[in-house]
């Protein structure tokens, strides 16, 4: 009996004690790649600027430059999800996964030992633009696998919950950036933190690292996978990647390109626009805001497998519906709030806003998961997610703080976010509901739909992504 075997329970489910370590070695990998990200983001808004960029005009063109930097790591993200989507769609997740892990690891440590721009001129922010691209390849095909591994073992009435736990180590990851960066504030003078304290957070990317990935060694992929694994080795199957996904599923793709738009909007303005407009904007001391998004963070991580409970309780669209509507206002009453420079008021505009996008967060995984097939389903999501970060998350603080700098003010952004929301909310509204659906009947579905025979009629029908 294989190992993927003995994992399997007698309904085709995980064993629940086997899913929980899938969870945690999902989990321990994806918050050493969000650390290392995210670093990069807020270093991007409080050193990058000063350390590794040449001299602006003024303080927001230094943030507006660090920005761009930091948006290469988007860019690099479609490539990443194409070539790793393409790479674990048929070698596997796990596989997939170990090598991401190192290459984000390497990119990040490498970072920290960059000279700066008064040291070798051009070339700093050049190496930087490169490591940021390495970077954000790597990321692109991180997030894939780490929520398939876990969505592909999971039950059908349980697998938002089960899921949402991935995306619960993205904060878990953020957090520690945060909190690795405001320790070195706190401690050191900013003469020292900005010639060397910054440095040491992206150094201890090296130890997180070996830990993450010596845990997803101890794992195996689904046994939904490997069955289709070994449909395309005998060739029972079509085809699988990136190619077969967007003939076969472009409604899939489009949907999930929609659902994914104000979500990935809202987090980065939430957490890196905010820090701009706090400090640069209102002239908030460092540590107190990196202390403020240190809480914000713990209190995403607790509110996110809630809401996965949620959206298996009561579906998938309507709790995803609340966050995109919600989300769609939290510029028009939180910059106001930032406005009052009292830290308890400014903590809870930014937990709130954190709330409001784990409603669409959370169920992103499972959602993805079941508008395609196993063969192609590592392409398919990447591209949903990784794409639209080119269009959103990108870009979105880097419009803000333009906005702020040419205007003084926040209401363009706070209409560009519902904007935003508006897109995403069509994007919810036509979507199907697929609490409950089954990863084997796609599949079945799928086959039935290639080769033109009828679905089995014992299987519900579950065209997501159709």
């Amino acid at each position: 009996m294989s190992a993927t075997q003995r994992s399997a329970g007698h309904d085709g489910h995980t064993d629940p004690s086997v899913l929980k370590r899938i969870v945690s070695a999902s989990m321990a990998g994806t918050v050493v790649e969000w650390y290392d990200f995210f670093l990069y983001a807020t270093a991007a808004a409080l050193v990058f600027n000063k350390v590794l960029l040449p001299k602006m005009g003024n303080e927001y063109d230094a943030i507006i430059a660090a920005f761009l930097t930091y948006a290469v790591g988007f860019v690099s993200r479609p490539l990443g999800g194409i070539v790793f989507g393409h790479l674990g769609d048929r070698l596997g997740r796990k596989a997939t996964l170990q090598i991401t892990i190192l290459l984000i690891g390497a990119a990040t440590v490498l970072m920290g030992c960059l000279p700066t721009f008064a040291q070798i001129g051009l070339w700093a922010p050049l190496l930087l633009v490169f490591l940021r691209f390495v970077q954000g390849l790597a990321l692109g095909g991180e997030w894939g696998g780490a929520v398939l591994l876990v969505a592909e073992h999971a039950p059908d009435r349980s697998r938002a919950f089960w899921a949402s736990w991935p995306q619960a180590a993205v904060p878990v990851g953020n957090l520690l950036a945060t909190a690795v960066l405001w320790l070195m504030s706190v401690t050191l003078t900013n003469d020292a933190f900005l010639a060397w304290g910054w440095r040491v957070a992206f150094w201890l990317s090296a130890v997180v690292v070996l830990v993450g990935y010596y845990i997803r060694t101890k794992i195996t992929d689904a046994p939904i996978f490997e069955k289709a694994k070994a449909e395309m080795e005998s060739e029972k199957a079509v085809g699988y990647g990136v190619g077969e996904v967007i003939k076969r599923y472009p409604r899939g793709i489009l949907t999930g390109m929609g659902l994914r738009f104000a979500e990935n909007i809202m987090y980065y303005l939430v957490v890196s626009f905010s820090i701009v407009y706090l400090g640069t904007g209102l002239k908030m001391n460092t540590s107190s805001i990196l202390g403020v998004i240190a809480i914000a963070h713990v209190a995403h991580f607790v509110f996110i497998p809630i809401v996965g409970r949620l959206a298996d309780q009561f579906g998938r669209k309507p709790v995803y519906l609340a966050g995109a509507v919600l989300g769609g206002t939290w510029g028009f009453w939180a910059f106001p709030a930032f406005g009052t420079q009292n830290v308890f008021v400014i903590l809870l505009a930014i937990i709130v806003g954190l709330a409001f996008h784990a409603l669409m967060y959370a169920s992103q995984p499972a959602i993805m998961s079941e508008m395609f097939p196993t063969r192609m389903r590592y392409s398919g999501v990447s591209i949903c997610y990784q794409v639209t970060s080119i269009v959103a998350g990108s870009l979105a603080p880097v419009f803000a703080t333009e906005w702020l700098k040419s205007t003084g003010s926040w209401w363009p952004t706070a209409v560009y976010l519902l904007a935003a929301g508006i897109v995403t909310t069509i994007a919810v509204l036509s979507m199907r509901e697929t609490k409950g659906a089954s990863l084997h009947a796609l599949d079945a579905e799928d086959a039935a739909r290639t080769t033109g025979a009828a679905a089995p009629s014992s299987i519900p029908s579950t065209r997501a992504g159709a």
